[in-house]
């Protein structure tokens, strides 16, 4: 990633006070670019910029925000465009998960799941657009997942929330094909980050997929890589894409053959 140079670009990222989020903010300012941090944690933000410059001699602006709060979001995208007169790149990344069986699944958790990792994805992204639409530049990254790919035991509600992140990334990517705006998706399959904390209180997945597990500096570098040579969709790892394509034509064979496995969370 050392060709990468991301100078004087204005990066917005969700979720950024930790995990992926923060190693992507960390990676645009190595590389000479403005990560605009968004969480709902000031204490978490205001170490995360700290680092950043620290790290890097960047100062990283931030903004305390629950991307499930509309209002919330539209007044902070203005201000953000009001300092910055523009958003270059808008990286959709905050999201949860709680795994559970659908059965003991709470309707107040589900809810939650949807309103973080869709409507808030789709608050900031109707927020930015119509400042990318007038200057016709700009570039819209969703993180979705390999779970919007292929849907396991214990996640219905998280795969169904990447589903339609899915959907709406590839909707609207066709919908500004005739601009400059691009619109990509990311697939990772799982990233060792606090993520799991929360998803995964039994450590029952996250033993079961240890091997697995992707570094949170190559996702980053395959996420930031987008920015300068933009795809519609990138795979983490890119064996995975193979897999969820041969669910995808095979669905009956692959569940009958790793159902028992993927029910080990």
């Amino acid at each position: 990633m050392n060709e990468l140079n991301l100078q004087n670009k204005i990066i917005v990222i969700t979720g950024a006070s930790s995990g992926i989020g923060l190693t992507l903010a960390l990676d645009v300012a190595k590389k000479g670019g403005t990560p605009v941090l968004l969480a709902r944690s000031t204490d978490k933000l205001q170490r995360a910029s700290a680092e950043i410059l620290k790290v890097t001699g960047i100062v990283a602006p931030f903004y305390t925000l629950d991307v499930s709060d509309n209002e919330a979001v539209l007044k902070t995208f203005a201000h953000i465009l009001e300092k910055h007169t523009r958003v270059d790149v808008l990286i959709n990344n905050a999201g949860y998960a709680i795994f559970d069986t659908f059965i003991e699944a709470k309707l107040e958790d589900i809810k939650g799941m949807f309103d973080v990792n869709v409507f808030g994805l789709i608050a900031c992204t109707k927020a930015v657009l119509p400042a990318m639409l007038k200057k016709n530049s700009g570039h819209i990254i969703n993180i979705a997942s390999q779970a919007g790919k292929l849907a396991t035991p214990k996640s219905s509600v998280y795969s169904a929330t990447k589903h339609a992140v899915l959907a709406i990334t590839n909707s609207l990517r066709m919908e500004l094909m005739d601009t400059s705006i691009f619109v990509s998706a990311v697939n990772p399959g799982p990233i060792k980050t606090p993520f799991f904390d929360r998803a995964d209180v039994t450590g029952n997945y996250t033993k079961n997929v240890e091997k697995l597990m992707l570094e949170p500096a190559f996702v980053s570098e395959k996420i930031l890589q987008l920015i300068d040579k933009p795809k519609r969709e990138i795979n983490l790892p890119g064996w995975m894409g193979i897999g969820t394509t041969f669910y995808q034509l095979f669905p009956t064979l692959v569940e009958k053959i790793a159902g028992k496995r993927l029910n080990q969370k």
